[in-house]
């Protein structure tokens, strides 16, 4: 019997970004440059060597944020026991707004998405430098 997919991402990222707040890029830049807000970018790692990466950054891939956060876990990143705002960040905005709903209820605060992502922070004109780990391009 096929599957009968009920609720697609776009409905379930509508569901989330009822519960969350969210940044444009002026706002998360101004918190990121003052240190108030940190951006974690859950993008995977092969699109901050494709498209580089926001200087100052936190890189923190979608499938291990859970498990990073939880100071419960032996993978916990001390990073998310710090007293300052997070903002969520992915390539297009909607990978990060899962992201921003599961950190918000499992307890950390603030949290934020960037509306838009990685694609807005350029569009912006926003800074951006290589990430220092990229293969060489052929």
């Amino acid at each position: 019997m096929p599957q009968n997919i009920t609720t697609g991402i776009k409905a379930l990222g509508e569901q989330a970004r009822n519960h969350i707040q969210e940044l444009e890029v002026d706002e998360a830049l101004k918190m990121h440059e003052s240190g108030e807000g940190l951006i974690v970018d859950i993008r995977d790692i092969r699109e901050l060597w494709r498209e580089g990466r926001i200087p100052g950054a936190f890189h923190a891939p979608r499938g291990m944020l859970e498990f990073w956060i939880d100071p419960e876990s032996p993978y916990h990143k001390d990073v998310f026991a710090e007293d300052r705002a997070y903002i969520f960040t992915c390539a297009g905005g909607l990978r990060s707004v899962f992201a921003t709903h599961v950190a918000q209820t499992m307890g950390l605060k603030p949290v934020y998405n960037l509306i838009g992502g990685f694609s807005a922070w350029k569009k912006a004109e926003a800074p951006i430098e290589p990430h220092p780990g990229a293969p060489e391009k052929k």
